[in-house]
């Protein structure tokens, strides 16, 4: 079976890699041979072994029916999306890790190979290396999703991780990131949450079978996370999180990305670093966990050659995926209920107590001036209004 690659950067070079690494066993599972006919980039390769197989334009993929399935790993929504649209029509299979594309264009892509008896899959587009959306589309059909949350940015939980470990603060931390190539120059995807935010718009379409837009997510990034929260935290056998969290509540639907205190005994606690976790919970199943490695080269490339021998597998058949572009409606995100530990500084306690009522003081070794509490559980619109009355440091919701 020919293939093509779209973009040889960091996963598509991944992606040519795995294929010939592991190519017997691949064929084994595939039920036939993958070989890749073109890989198409702007620049050239002097010297690598992708030079006799690299084209640089599109056409020239598009239009040679020998190539069955494209795997795009270009990111980025334009030309992307033009292009895998186009490979659809055709008759092509397209396998992705691009989250964005998939974020926005996913229902309709999805439409598309269904018409035309191919595959648009999309397995590294959330996890990277870990398995997630096949599990949703095939192995937890039983049962109705009540909650997804998600720690899926493998950069801020390394940041965080290392804030909580080692009591560095989040400036020294990101350039430790960036040095390490764990952070981008301008890593404000990562740090404001946004990253995340696309993939939990796949994960909440996919698990509620409808369209939810990333701008309808309400996000909040990790930037005004400190060294003191992190003192606070650990004074309450925790750790603070970014958190992407998809939710059903009778007949409403919540959706957000922000910075939760997760205590010891939550299973999302023990992930750390630059590792990824996603915990669903169903009305049947319960609790299931899937972890590893949510980004880099080889693991999300593993998870797109996963989906190319899923698609070499099932040519001429569409493998059903439960994505309307009808749009779930969200309820806002001032009705979403939470506990909220609060900081005030020390002069302000008595009129926390009024504003907030019962409230549990925490305190922190090497904290000083300063009074931090647990409110009772208030939905965002009321603890918005409560904390007019008082100087708020920093406050984060906790994961209950």
């Amino acid at each position: 079976m020919e293939i093509a690659v779209l973009g040889y950067g960091i996963v598509g070079s991944g992606v040519v890699e795995v294929l010939n690494l592991n190519q017997e066993n691949i064929a084994r599972r595939a039920g036939k041979d993958i070989h890749v006919k073109y890989v198409l980039d702007l620049r050239d390769f002097p010297g690598d072994p992708v030079e006799r197989m690299l084209v640089h334009d599109f056409k020239t993929i598009a239009e040679d029916p020998e190539v069955e399935i494209v795997v795009e790993v270009m990111g980025g929504v334009n030309p992307a999306y033009g292009y895998v649209k186009e490979c659809l029509e055709r008759g092509k299979s397209v396998c992705t890790s691009n989250k964005e594309l998939v974020a926005k264009h996913g229902a309709e892509l999805l439409e598309i190979a269904k018409q035309k008896r191919v595959n648009f899959l999309f397995e590294a587009s959330v996890g990277g290396g870990i398995p997630i959306i096949r599990p949703l589309n095939q192995s937890l059909t039983a049962d109705e999703i009540m909650e997804i949350t998600g720690i899926l940015n493998g950069t801020t939980n390394y940041i965080l991780s290392q804030m909580h470990d080692y009591g560095y603060d989040f400036e020294t931390v990101l350039k430790k990131a960036q040095e390490l190539g764990y952070a981008e120059r301008n890593p404000e995807a990562d740090v404001e949450g946004y990253d995340a935010c696309r993939k939990l718009a796949i994960l909440t379409s996919l698990a509620y079978g409808k369209q939810v837009d990333y701008e309808d997510i309400y996000t909040e990034g990790i930037t005004k996370i400190t060294t003191e929260d992190m003192k606070y935290a650990d004074a309450m056998d925790a750790s603070v999180k970014l958190l992407g969290t998809g939710r059903r509540e009778n007949d409403k639907f919540f959706a957000m990305v922000a910075p939760r205190i997760v205590k010891k005994s939550h299973p999302l606690y023990s992930v750390n670093n630059v590792f990824n976790g996603i915990l669903v919970r169903g009305n049947v199943l319960g609790d299931v966990m899937f972890y590893g490695s949510g980004a880099g080269k080889l693991p999300t490339a593993s998870a797109v050659v996963a989906d190319v021998v899923d698609a070499a597998k099932h040519v001429g058949t569409n493998i059903m995926t439960l994505w309307s572009s009808k749009k779930l409606a969200l309820s806002s995100s001032e009705e979403a209920e939470s506990v909220f530990f609060v900081r005030v500084p020390a002069e302000e306690k008595e009129a926390a107590g009024k504003a907030f009522g019962a409230v549990k003081e925490i305190k922190a070794e090497g904290v000083t001036g300063e009074f931090a509490f647990l409110t009772e559980k208030l939905t965002e619109g009321a603890f918005a209004e409560k904390s007019r009355q008082v100087t708020v440091k920093n406050r984060i919701r906790v994961e209950l």
